[in-house]
């Protein structure tokens, strides 16, 4: 992975998660969404990314750098699936709703799942700061840190 390589990368990855929390802001407003990020931090795009040659995305980032982006991207991934188990899995598995095919959420966990945004929120403006400072960080180094 050359430099600029991993800047977009780190792009990407910033797009990705603007567009997840798009996703699903439109799901807290009662839209139907298709595409949804896996819950699990090492299948989504960032996180094949960030894990699928972790020695040398850590050596190019730096081990503080990738360890603040694991716990951040983690903590995302946990805040996100009690949304994604509101409206995805309690939803599948709902009796209620296979049998009269609604796709309504109880509202007692509707009116969770907007808390639970608004944390997930404040996590993503962590983790797109954390990105920001470690595409800047990426920008700094010398071609030779890439091969």
């Amino acid at each position: 992975m050359n430099k600029q390589e991993t800047i977009d990368a780190i792009e990407n990855a910033r797009k990705a998660h603007i567009k997840q929390m798009d996703n699903i802001k439109a799901l807290i407003e009662g839209k139907e969404v298709n595409t949804l990020t896996p819950v699990s931090k090492m299948k989504c795009q960032f996180g094949q990314w960030l894990y699928g040659d972790n020695e040398k995305v850590e050596n190019i980032l730096g081990a503080q750098f990738y360890e603040n982006l694991d716990v951040i991207h983690e903590t995302w991934h946990i805040q996100y699936a009690k949304i994604h188990a509101i409206f995805v899995t309690q939803k599948k598995a709902g009796l209620f709703s296979k049998l009269f095919a609604t796709s309504k959420v109880d509202a007692l966990e509707f009116e969770r799942a907007k808390v639970y945004y608004k944390d997930l929120e404040e996590t993503t403006e962590n983790l797109l700061r954390l990105l920001d400072a470690s595409q800047r960080r990426v920008q700094a180094l010398g071609e030779s840190k890439f091969h």
